[in-house]
């Protein structure tokens, strides 16, 4: 059911398509809003052919004429695009009316972190069946290669599992970080496979990266908002956060950072190569190395974590900062977490100069990987099966990014933005104050819908006024029911909140956008 805040008008052709979409006085309006429809709820999907003429002239008992009336008015609107001697098709660029959010505020000075406790009771409710799984970052296990990767595993248990059955060297399984570093050459990469050391996932990867470069009490520049568990590592070695402005399209606001640099001293910048968790942005080449130069002019180390990279839904792979760097000060971390196999916890580092120090860290901590994992993995991306389940989930995750888009378009209130990411699972909205997502956290709970409230993103508890939600299940009825549920208690909690005044101001004066 629409909100009763329904959202404001944007450009010539969205009022158009609305108005469209009011009692049509024609044939070929009413079988316009018939396919829009179809296209705002997700039946069809950008690039998705539409029924053909002769099709929708049975369906929906109109001349063929009328029927390619309402197609060319679609067409004119931007929703559709003919194809000669193919049809119509849903266009990739059809019109949704959410703006994006806004470039975030954060206070420019460093803060001591402390979420304790976040990571933990996310992970509990993600393993609830019986939530709406719109909250942590993990994609479902149907969505991956799970049963494949299985039988890899299983394989080398039968074959070779007393060789497995031991800790690795310190590295890790060799023929890991063989593939690991023949993957790196698609990016322009040249790595050996000495280079790389296999970790127990990135998040070990970004604690050991940090532990080597910096000391408790240390500052460390980083995105805002920024993914909670980066918060986690920092507050867990007692280092101090400098969160930066950041904008949901382009990433970091460079100006900031260059005015960070020179007036706080920066011991290391931790940033996402691609598709940043929560807002999903990705910087150009070109901005990309204007930060290395920034960060090189004053010696500081960039580590960056390129955990989403991989998924991509434009014609090329990002390119990593490790890729851009002349200078060889970038250390890098990944993992298979968000593309195969989040429980096997196999993630990898390329630390440059600081290898010794990361080993001997790394032994201190977790002494090595499981072997058997390590040996799976490397047989199923020497096998080429990598690729083709990579193309199958970008196409997933698109269309789920798409879909999700779309429901809130039609379920949200008047005011609401979200981010348009090119990549990676999660979609970051900005909701119209005073709106509390807190307390819309508090209200889905009881309707049995998970996601997560945007002021665990950052140390000052800003984006009060936010959420992030995951799009890593395959779509079906129950997360878009879920999600129109959602929207419906958000415009149910906005219409109960006051709109001015200073007991409205008092509650939310910690919401920024």
């Amino acid at each position: 059911m629409p909100c009763e805040h329904d959202r404001a008008l944007g450009s010539k052709a969205i009022g158009e398509r609305r108005q469209a979409r009011l009692a049509p006085a024609y044939r070929y309006e009413a079988t316009a809003r018939f396919i829009t429809d179809l296209v705002d709820n997700g039946t069809l999907i950008p690039g998705a052919r539409v029924p053909s003429l002769r099709q929708i002239t049975k369906q929906r008992g109109v001349s063929l004429s009328t029927a390619l009336q309402a197609y060319r008015t679609l067409e004119d609107r931007g929703i559709l695009q003919a194809r000669p001697q193919s049809g119509f098709y849903v266009a990739k660029g059809a019109p949704i009316l959410l703006e994006t959010p806004a470039i975030s505020r954060p206070p420019g000075r460093p803060a001591t972190v402390a979420v304790s406790g976040v990571v933990p009771k996310l992970l509990e409710y993600a393993a609830d069946p019986d939530l709406v799984p719109l909250g942590c970052a993990i994609p479902n296990a149907e969505l991956l290669a799970a049963g494949r990767l299985d039988r890899f595993l299983a394989r080398a248990a039968r074959v070779k599992g007393g060789d497995y059955n031991t800790y690795t060297v310190p590295k890790g399984d060799p023929r890991l970080r063989r593939e690991i570093a023949r993957r790196a050459l698609r990016w322009g990469q040249v790595l050996s496979p000495e280079d790389i050391a296999i970790t127990c996932g990135c998040t070990e990867a970004l604690l050991l990266a940090l532990k080597v470069v910096s000391r408790p009490g240390d500052t460390i520049a980083i995105e805002s908002p920024t993914y909670f568990g980066f918060l986690q590592v920092l507050q867990a070695l007692d280092l101090r956060a400098l969160e930066l402005p950041t904008e949901a399209n382009s990433g970091v606001d460079l100006p900031a950072l260059r005015r960070a640099l020179e007036t706080t001293s920066v011991k290391a910048c931790l940033l996402s190569s691609s598709f940043n968790n929560p807002l999903g942005c990705t910087m150009s080449d070109e901005r990309k190395k204007a930060v290395l130069e920034l960060l090189a002019r004053r010696r500081i180390p960039l580590i960056e974590d390129d955990i989403y990279g991989d998924i991509y839904f434009g014609d090329e792979r990002p390119k990593p900062f490790m890729a851009l760097d002349p200078h060889g000060s970038t250390i890098y971390c990944s993992s298979f977490s968000k593309t195969i196999a989040p429980g096997y916890r196999v993630g990898w580092i390329v630390t440059g100069r600081h290898m010794e120090k990361v080993l001997d860290s790394k032994f201190a901590f977790t002494l090595c990987g499981p072997a058997l994992p390590q040996a799976a993995l490397a047989e199923f991306l020497s096998s080429g099966g990598y690729d083709s389940h990579l193309r199958r989930v970008r196409r997933t995750f698109r269309d789920n990014i798409d879909r999700m888009i779309r429901t809130i378009d039609r379920a949200f209130p008047r005011g609401t933005r979200v981010s348009r990411p090119d990549g990676g699972f999660v979609l970051w909205l900005q909701l119209p104050k005073p709106l509390a997502s807190r307390e819309l956290f508090e209200a889905a709970l009881k309707k049995g819908i998970c996601f997560v409230p945007g002021d665990v993103f950052s140390t000052s508890h800003r984006y009060a006024n936010c959420l992030r939600l995951s799009c890593g299940s395959a779509w079906h009825a129950r997360i878009e029911k879920g999600l129109e549920t959602l929207g419906e208690l958000a415009c149910a909690l906005l219409t109960r909140q006051p709109r001015n005044g200073s007991s409205a101001r008092r509650r939310h004066r910690g919401a920024r956008g």
